[in-house]
C-alpha cells in the first residue's frame, strides 16, 4: 500500500500503524476511530473520529457511522478498507465489529480492522498466528522506516490536537504592542475609508501582497502589519483576494497561522478562514477544520467559515466551494487526498 501523493509504502500493519498518524496529522488519542480508504493498493484518504465512550446508547455508534459513511463514499472510486481502532479491547473491538459491519452493508469492502493497543497492533480479521498473533505485534514508530520517509516528505504527526491548534491561538492574550498597533490601524482604516471602497480594496492589495512577499522573504510581519493586515481583511473583498493570492503549501499555511495567533481576537475570524482553506487546499483537513472552528467561536455565523466547516464535516474537495463561492471554474490547486478531515 502507498501513499499516492508521497510514494510511502506501507508494507504490514505495523508499518500502517505508524503511517496514520501522518494521514490525520497527529497522534490519535485512546478512543479514536480511523477510516482510511484505498484505491488500487493507494490509501487515498483518512478519516478520524471519537468513538463513544464504554457503556454509551448503542445509537450513538451507529450515529458516528453513518456520519462517516458517506464522507467515504464521496471518495469513488474505492477498493477498500481499512479501519483502526485505538484503545483497550474491551472498548475498541465491538465499536469496530460494529463500525465494519455498516460499511459492509453499504457495499463498501472492508479488508481489515485493526486494534492498535500502546504499542501493539491486533488484527481482528486475520487469525493465522504466523503474521497475526493473538498478543499483537509489537511497533515502534521512532525506529519505523515509514515514519522517516514521511518526514522526509515533510509530513508532520504533532503529539495530539491541542498540539494542532497551538499552531495558531495566542497561549495568553495579545501584547500591549498589538494592542497599540491595532488602536492605530483602526484609525488608519476610518481615514481610507472616507475615499471609499475602492481605496480599502487598493490598500488591501498592496497589503496582502506585500505580506506574503515578506513572508516568502522569510520577514517576520511587526505588530503594526500585522494589525493593518487583520483589519483590512475584515473586508470581503480583500479577505477574497488573500484566498486567491495564497499558494497550497506549507509557508503559506504557515505564515496565517502566525497572522491568526497574533490577529486581535475580534479580527480572529477573517484570517482563521483564510488558514482554513489554505490548510484544506493542501490537504491538512484537521488543521482546516480546527482553523474553521476557531473563526466560529469568535463569530458564530460568518459565512464563508460556516461554509467551509459544513464542506469538510461532509468531504467535500475545495473546489466545490471554490465554485459556490466564485462562480468560477475549479481552482487550479487539487488537494492532496492523502491526510483527509478530523471528523469529531
Amino acid at each position: 500500500m502507498s501513499f499516492s501523493e508521497n510514494k510511502l509504502t506501507v508494507r504490514s500493519s505495523a508499518d500502517l500503524a505508524t503511517a496514520v498518524p501522518y494521514l490525520i496529522g497527529f497522534h490519535p488519542s485512546d478512543g479514536s476511530i480511523v477510516v482510511i480508504a484505498c484505491r488500487d493498493r493507494r490509501i487515498v484518504f483518512a478519516a478520524r473520529g471519537d468513538l463513544p465512550a464504554p457503556g454509551s446508547p448503542a445509537h450513538h455508534l451507529r450515529d458516528l457511522t453513518a456520519h462517516l459513511v458517506p464522507i467515504v463514499q464521496r471518495q469513488q472510486p474505492i477498493s477498500d478498507l481499512v479501519i483502526v481502532g485505538y484503545g483497550a479491547q474491551g472498548h475498541i473491538d465491538p465499536a469496530l465489529r460494529v463500525v465494519g459491519d455498516e460499511f459492509t452493508a453499504t457495499g463498501l469492502a472492508v479488508q481489515e480492522l485493526l486494534r492498535v493497543t500502546e504499542s501493539r497492533i491486533f488484527s481482528l480479521t486475520c487469525d493465522d498466528p504466523a503474521c497475526c498473533p493473538p498478543q499483537g505485534t509489537p511497533f515502534d514508530p521512532n525506529t519505523s522506516l515509514v515514519a522517516v520517509h514521511a518526514t522526509v516528505a515533510g509530513l508532520v504527526a504533532r503529539p495530539n490536537r491541542a498540539a494542532v491548534s497551538s499552531r495558531f491561538t495566542a497561549a495568553d492574550s495579545v501584547g500591549a504592542g498589538i494592542r497599540h498597533a491595532m488602536t492605530e490601524a483602526t484609525a488608519r482604516m476610518a481615514a481610507v475609508e472616507t475615499a471609499g471602497s475602492t481605496a480599502v480594496y487598493e490598500a488591501g492589495v498592496h497589503a496582502v501582497r506585500g505580506a506574503l512577499r515578506q513572508h516568502d522573504d522569510g520577514t517576520r510581519l511587526t505588530d503594526d502589519e500585522v494589525a493593518w493586515l487583520t483589519v483590512l481583511l475584515t473586508h470581503r473583498p480583500v479577505r477574497d483576494l488573500a484566498v486567491d493570492l495564497t499558494q497550497p503549501h506549507d509557508q503559506h499555511v504557515t505564515f496565517w497561522a502566525e497572522v491568526t495567533r497574533r490577529a486581535d481576537e475580534p479580527l480572529v475570524p477573517a484570517p482563521a478562514t483564510v488558514l482554513a482553506f489554505t490548510a484544506w487546499r493542501c490537504g491538512d483537513g484537521v488543521l482546516a477544520v480546527m482553523a474553521a472552528e476557531r473563526a466560529l467561536q469568535v463569530d458564530p455565523d460568518y459565512p464563508l467559515a460556516v461554509l467551509l466547516l459544513q464542506a469538510l464535516h461532509t468531504g467535500l474537495p475545495p473546489s466545490v466551494v471554490e465554485q459556490a463561492t466564485t462562480g468560477t471554474h475549479p481552482s487550479p490547486f487539487s488537494p492532496n487526498p492523502n491526510i483527509s478531515s478530523d471528523q469529531e
